[in-house]
């Protein structure tokens, strides 16, 4: 990896996508700092002083903007929601459908600004959920609809920056913009991490062994939860194919062996960034409607505490368990969906068959696309049973009063998009240090 970055800021190209993505970083971080108008500074640090459910999640998410109120404060979490609605509209609308498989350039433009155009309506309905839910706590000047409106604006503003800033970091950086920005907002809080570990050794100014065993224990489980998600990421299943002489032009190509490499986890990290953003969403519509909603019952309170049970243990037992089931589905069902949306193997089955190849032992046509989709389906179940497992089971620690800033998801996310940034950095080194027959 070291080699890797050193190799890129040797190359003048790399380089300059380098420090224009670093560049957007910081321009990130700084509007994490500044405030939205009409807040109440003073106030807004008593209120804000300890972010649980909901709140907590999208500030861990946004690294820290929530609770500070900035114009960052939702972070990305509009988008993402958008990305999920339309595309799942996708698999019921037959003209979206045909503009994601078929439409090419031009269709994922298209796509593209649908989804930009409902992040900004959800980005609007979200801003005003969260004006109407902290109205009452004191933090806004006043309670004037021109304060509700610059809170408003503000927050769609920030949230349609971000958005822009990730497609620049897509198109002109390096890595995919939108979860970088979710990777920077997460490592920001490793500084409380590491106090929080701090705090168990030395308890009060004295030294604490237990505390001391404990750290280290916390310390050996996440080296070893990176090393999972390192090798199930890494992890692929080759897939033997045959190519037969044949008649190219004038020339008889040869008979060649290639494979096809399948990923364990194909999807990568998104089903889990999906689901998260999935779980919380009802949250955030019962709180516009029902800001005091946290300290009510009835059906209404008992979705909304389902709902953030993913963010917090103060909502009982009963609530997380049921949300943990509902979340491992939800990474199971997007795992599958973006697998099949990424590889069709009857479009690669058909490929293999039209130039000529085999799999060793499966004839061509359909019982290589059935071959093809049995193995595919038993990667992804493995690969979505280990991304669920790696977000949930970290879930339990927070009944034990531990208040660590990564979880399970957040090292899901953070080793994702770090593999997938150092994978792209490899290959644009590879297109510029490429030798082909002409070099000696």
């Amino acid at each position: 990896m070291f080699k890797t970055l050193k190799n890129a800021l040797k190359t003048p190209d790399v380089r300059k996508r380098l420090l224009y993505t670093l560049l957007l970083i910081v321009v990130f971080r700084l509007g994490c700092y500044i405030t939205v108008p009409g807040v109440d500074s003073i106030a807004l640090n008593d209120a804000m002083s300890n972010t649980q459910g909901i709140a907590g999640l999208i500030d861990m998410i946004s690294g820290g903007a929530f609770s500070r109120f900035s114009v960052f404060a939702m972070s990305i979490s509009p988008y993402i929601t958008a990305s999920i609605v339309i595309q799942l509209l996708a698999m019921i609308i037959p003209s979206l459908e045909r503009l994601t498989k078929e439409g090419g350039e031009e269709g994922r433009k298209k796509i593209n600004r649908y989804t930009k155009i409902l992040t900004i309506i959800l980005a609007l309905v979200e801003s005003i959920g969260i004006y109407f839910a902290y109205q009452s706590s004191g933090i806004f000047v006043d309670n004037s609809f021109l304060t509700g409106a610059l809170v408003v604006v503000g927050l769609v503003t920030g949230t349609s920056i971000l958005m822009w800033l990730g497609d620049q970091i897509t198109n002109k950086g390096v890595g995919n913009g939108i979860s970088l920005l979710i990777f920077v907002g997460i490592i920001s809080g490793l500084p409380s991490g590491i106090v929080t570990l701090w705090n168990l050794i030395v308890s009060n100014g004295a030294f604490s062994t237990t505390g001391l065993l404990l750290a280290i224990g916390i310390v050996i489980g996440a080296i070893i939860l990176v090393a999972g998600v390192v090798f199930v990421q890494q992890a692929e299943r080759r897939i033997p194919v045959q190519y037969s002489k044949r008649v190219v032009g004038r020339k008889m190509v040869g008979a060649q062996n290639t494979h096809i490499p399948l990923k364990l986890a194909m999807a990568g990290v998104m089903p889990v960034i999906f689901a998260s953003s999935f779980m919380t969403f009802p949250a955030m519509i019962i709180q516009i409607f029902v800001p005091d909603i946290a300290s009510q019952s009835g059906f209404l309170a008992g979705l909304y505490n389902f709902s953030i049970a993913t963010s917090t243990s103060n909502v009982g037992i009963g609530y997380s368990i049921a949300n943990a089931i509902v979340y491992l589905l939800l990474i199971l069902g997007f795992t599958y969906f973006y697998t099949y949306a990424t590889f069709n193997p009857a479009e690669v089955s058909n490929n293999i068959k039209k130039n000529g190849g085999f799999i060793p032992g499966i004839r061509a046509g359909k019982p290589t696309t059935e071959y093809l989709s049995s193995v595919i389906s038993k990667l992804t179940l493995f690969g979505g049973l280990f991304l669920a497992v790696i977000a949930i089971i970290p879930m339990l620690l927070r009944f034990t009063n531990l208040n660590i800033a990564f979880g399970g998801t957040s090292i899901l996310i953070v080793v994702g998009v770090a593999l997938e940034t150092v994978q792209q950095l490899e290959s644009l080194l590879a297109m510029r240090h490429y030798k082909g027959f002409l070099e000696k």
